[in-house]
């Protein structure tokens, strides 16, 4: 655990306030849900709570069934990082953080289409070898709770590449089937 040097006190009803500096760090907005442990030590933990992440493994088996159909690599993230890849390495991206780009495609809370010659968007804030082609927002009770993603990489062939309707059919029917999974 890394020291911050910060120290807060608890106020009368218990409350104690997370410095802004590590909330823009770790990604955490008003709102955000946190789960609360503790240790054996006495230490008290805080971990940003992601309700897609619950859904981890059926994510990744819905992730293989698109990529399947889709012959591109599939991404499901949260609206933190990569929890389930599917025709891309598992090593490079599995629980990565994802790119500010992505994070403002899912804000944009609608369907993104790349276009010929438009600013490509990294999957992953560290890079890599993928990216966005396609991606629908996760939205469950109104909030976004993460996104599916298909992707492109730079010299590949397209042999097998569906057209981008049906890929921007899927994608979005992904996007609400996991919304709705999610209120369920």
């Amino acid at each position: 655990m890394k020291a911050t040097g910060i120290v807060r006190r608890i106020d009368d009803l218990g409350r104690v306030v997370i410095p802004k500096e590590i909330r823009r760090t770790m990604r955490i907005r008003e709102g955000d849900p946190l789960e609360i442990y503790t240790d054996r030590e006495g230490e008290v933990i805080f971990k940003k709570y992601s309700p897609i992440g619950e859904l981890q493994s059926f994510a990744s088996e819905y992730a293989d069934t698109l990529q399947k159909t889709s012959s591109m690599p599939i991404f499901i993230c949260d609206r933190d990082e990569v929890i389930a890849v599917s025709g891309a390495s598992k090593k490079e991206y599995l629980d990565r953080k994802i790119s500010k780009g992505l994070e403002e495609i899912a804000e944009g809370r609608s369907l993104y289409m790349r276009s010929v010659g438009s600013e490509t968007v990294a999957i992953t804030s560290d890079g890599g070898s993928h990216y966005v082609n396609c991606a629908m927002p996760i939205l469950s009770e109104g909030d976004v709770i993460g996104c599916v993603v298909s992707a492109w990489q730079y010299d590949t062939p397209t042999g097998n590449k569906i057209s981008d309707e049906a890929e921007s059919k899927l994608i979005q029917t992904a996007g609400m089937f996991l919304g709705k999974q999610m209120e369920s």
